[in-house]
């Protein structure tokens, strides 16, 4: 599968830089145009608000203290796709309404993420 991001906003939501600079490099190789790091709920809520298009997004589970559920009910209200690129990938953890969005075990390959989100993209 070939990846062409060119003209796509992905936002990346993950509290470690260390952790997301791979797949921020990679998605901007790929052409695409990086929202984030973006480390807690309220920021992620804060760029949905402020940026017209997000195409896709990334999304660790555990934000220090918080958890991402409600960024992820706001793209899903949005309609935008997403995985879950988290340490936290038991099924129990999840809400119901979120189980079956791709999950990505850290440390996770960043070719498997994109081509998720690509593929979600259809």
């Amino acid at each position: 599968m070939q990846l062409n991001w060119t003209g796509r906003r992905v936002l990346v939501v993950e509290d470690n830089v260390i952790v997301a600079m791979p797949l921020i490099d990679f998605l901007e190789e790929c052409g695409a145009s990086v929202i984030g790091p973006v480390g807690s709920v309220r920021a992620a809520l804060a760029a949905l608000a402020d940026t017209e298009a997000i195409d896709a997004a990334t999304l660790d589970v555990e934000l220090g203290r918080e958890e991402v559920w409600p960024v992820a009910h706001a793209l899903l209200a949005r309609g935008v796709p997403f995985v879950f690129a988290t340490g936290s990938t038991e099924d129990d953890r999840f809400p119901a309404p979120l189980r079956h969005i791709p999950r990505f075990d850290k440390p996770y390959a960043t070719t498997a993420v994109a081509q998720a989100l690509q593929h979600r993209l259809g």
